[in-house]
C-alpha cells in the first residue's frame, strides 16, 4: 500500500481525491485539517493545521508519507480581499511549513502542489488558450498567495531536489461545493425557491465573463495521474480548453429547475476585478499522461443542482 497523505482532505476538492483514490486501490490515506471535521470514507482524518510548522513536522515524521497532496489554503477570493496577509500565511506559508516538514523528517515524497490558473491574472485575446508558458501577473490577493506558493515549489525543487509537481487547475465544479463560488451559489438559491423557502429570484454578480469549467472529479483524477517521481519539476495546467460564459450557465441552470426565475443583479457579488476570458491549454497533461476531461458541464450542473435540492430537503425535513 501507498502511503497517501492529503491536506485539506475534508474540504470540496479533498473528498472527491480521497473518493478517487479509495476507488483506485492501493493507498494508505491520510488526511489533514486545520480543524475537527466529520470523518472521511476511506481514510483517517487528523487535526493539523500546516500554520504550526513543529506539528506539521511531527506529524510527517510519524506518517512518513510517499505521496502528498498538498490541496489546503484559503480558495475564497472576496475572503482573500478582506484578508490578505491571512490568505498569505495560509497559502504560501502553510506551504512552506509542510516543504520544510519533509527535510526536518529526512523524508522526500512525490508532492502535488496545487496552485490556480488565477496566478495568470488578465491575459489579452491573442493569449488564450493559456499554456504553462504564459508569465504569472496575479490580479487579487488570493492570485497573489498562489502565485508565492507555486514559486516556492518550483524554487524547492531547484534548491533541494524535492520532488514537487506543481498544478494549476482553471474552474472546477461539482457535488459538494461550497455555495461561496458561482455554479453553487445559483445552484443553491435554485434550490431554495423550489423548495418554497426563497422568492423565486436569483442574486447574481457579472454574468459576462467566460470560463473554463471542468468537472472536480476530472480534476483530481489529473492529480493522481500526475503524482509520479518522473513528472518532479513539471507544471501542469488542468482545464477543458472550452470557454464557457457565465450567463450560458445560469440559463442551463434554471432550464433544469421547476420553477420560473427572476435574475436580478447584486451589487455586493460583483468583483472589483474581473477577468473577460480565461481559458487554458492542458496539452502538456493530455500528452504525458493521456488525460481528458470525461464529464460533459451539463452533466455537472445537473448534478450540483440535485446535490442542493437534496441538501435542503434534509434541512427541511
Amino acid at each position: 500500500m501507498t502511503r497517501v497523505l492529503i491536506t485539506g482532505a475534508s474540504g470540496f476538492v479533498g473528498r472527491h481525491l480521497v473518493a478517487q483514490l479509495v476507488h483506485a486501490g492501493g493507498s494508505d490515506i491520510v488526511g489533514l485539517s486545520s480543524q475537527k471535521r466529520p470523518p472521511i470514507e476511506g481514510g483517517r482524518l487528523l487535526v493539523c493545521d500546516l500554520r504550526d510548522a513543529d506539528l506539521t513536522r511531527r506529524t510527517l515524521e510519524h506518517y512518513q508519507p510517499e505521496i502528498i497532496y498538498h490541496l489546503a489554503g484559503q480558495s475564497h477570493i472576496p475572503r482573500a480581499f478582506a484578508a490578505p496577509a491571512e490568505t498569505l500565511v495560509a497559502n504560501a506559508v502553510g506551504q512552506i511549513n509542510l516543504l520544510e516538514g519533509c527535510r526536518s523528517a529526512g523524508i522526500y515524497p512525490v508532492i502535488v502542489s496545487v496552485s490556480s490558473a488565477e496566478i495568470y491574472g488578465a491575459v489579452s485575446p491573442s493569449q488564450i488558450p493559456i499554456n504553462e508558458q504564459q508569465p504569472l501577473n496575479p490580479n487579487n490577493p488570493y492570485a497573489s498567495s498562489k502565485a508565492a506558493q507555486d514559486l516556492y515549489a518550483g524554487q524547492y525543487f531547484a534548491s533541494y531536489g524535492m520532488k514537487i509537481v506543481r498544478v494549476r487547475p482553471f474552474n472546477h465544479v461539482g457535488p459538494g461545493q461550497t455555495d461561496r463560488f458561482v455554479v453553487s451559489s445559483f445552484a443553491r438559491q435554485i434550490a431554495e425557491v423550489e423548495a418554497g423557502l426563497a422568492d423565486p429570484v436569483v442574486l447574481v454578480g457579472n454574468l459576462d465573463p467566460i470560463r473554463d469549467f471542468l468537472d472536480v472529479r476530472d480534476v483530481v483524477r489529473a492529480y493522481q495521474l500526475v503524482a509520479e517521481e518522473s513528472f518532479a519539476g513539471q507544471v501542469f495546467n488542468i482545464s477543458s480548453g472550452v470557454g464557457v460564459r457565465i450567463q450560458d450557465v445560469l440559463d442551463t441552470l434554471i432550464a433544469e429547475s421547476t420553477r420560473d426565475i427572476e435574475v436580478r443583479v447584486d451589487p455586493e457579488r460583483v468583483r472589483p476585478v474581473e477577468v473577460p476570458e480565461f481559458r487554458g491549454d492542458s496539452s502538456r497533461l493530455t500528452e504525458l499522461t493521456g488525460w481528458q476531461p470525461e464529464i460533459p458541464l451539463a452533466q455537472t450542473l445537473r448534478e450540483v443542482l440535485d446535490y442542493w435540492r437534496d441538501q435542503i430537503n434534509r434541512t427541511d425535513t
